[in-house]
């Protein structure tokens, strides 16, 4: 497959699915994650529990859903359970091995704002709010994380702090008491990112087909780092490339009021 065949969009995507295990319980984040996680789910992970805020477990969208209140989770989870028992059994029990969330802000700790841009009090953008992000940025084993690059996403300080990363460096989380392994990998429309095992900084370990130092720097608020070794992104599969399009095509379908797979 040629570097024209996909969009950085889908590379982003596929990447991403790659990272999540067979055996993986996931807490899975609307939007970009839930993409990643549902191709994972379509291609080389069948048997991983997808877990969404709304307490259902174990479900097998066949469309990508509008929010964690779309019928779709529901109707095609082994169980559902209530709010309440989701989150301090199953998340702060430690039964969650990873956490897929996206943010609209990010910086070089993976410390994620996704509650407002601009000062709180008079923003410039008001979010949707953490939901239960905080919480799946504690409790879960790692985090995953996916979002496109942009100056505007990828900053040196966040506007506000909604859910902990690595926090100000180093071993902030353990002095915090937090015994999980917070952010361990970080995956854009450009690059693939893991923490510096000692600083927990965000470090370039891998770029996408056709793309350039510069054109990650270029797309990020801080100063880059990268790996010694920096290595190249395989290029999506035609099995995974082929199963994205079609779980997109669905869900444009299914969103658009037309079961029939033709849009309006």
């Amino acid at each position: 497959m040629s570097q024209t065949d996909f969009t950085p969009t889908e590379m982003m995507t596929i990447a991403a699915a790659r990272a999540l295990k067979n055996t993986d319980v996931c807490f899975v984040g609307i939007g970009a994650p839930s993409a990643a996680c549902n191709i994972a789910r379509l291609t080389h992970a069948p048997d991983v529990t997808l877990i969404y805020e709304s307490g259902t477990i174990g479900t097998a969208p066949s469309v990508l859903p509008l929010s964690i209140g779309d019928g779709e989770l529901c109707d095609t989870a082994v169980t559902t359970v209530s709010v309440p028992e989701m989150f301090r059994y199953w998340l702060q029990g430690g039964r969650v091995t990873v956490g897929f969330l996206g943010a609209a802000q990010i910086d070089r700790f993976g410390n994620i704002n996704t509650t407002v841009i601009g000062d709180y009090h008079h923003p410039k953008t008001r979010l949707p709010g953490g939901g239960g992000a905080p919480e799946i940025a504690s409790s879960c084993g790692e985090i995953f994380i996916t979002l496109k690059q942009s100056k505007r996403a990828m900053v040196e300080k966040i506007d506000f702090f909604t859910s902990f990363g690595h926090g100000e460096c180093g071993d902030h989380r353990a002095r915090l008491g937090i015994t999980t392994k917070g952010p361990t990998l970080m995956v854009t429309d450009l690059a693939v990112w893991r923490p510096d095992p000692v600083t927990r900084e965000f470090t370039v370990v891998s770029l996408h087909p056709g793309v350039s130092r510069e054109m990650v720097q270029a797309e990020c608020g801080w100063t880059v780092r990268f790996a010694d070794s920096l290595d190249k992104t395989p290029s999506p599969t035609e099995i995974e490339i082929d199963t994205l399009r079609d779980l997109n095509a669905r869900t444009k379908a299914a969103h658009s009021g037309d079961k029939n797979g033709e849009t309006a």
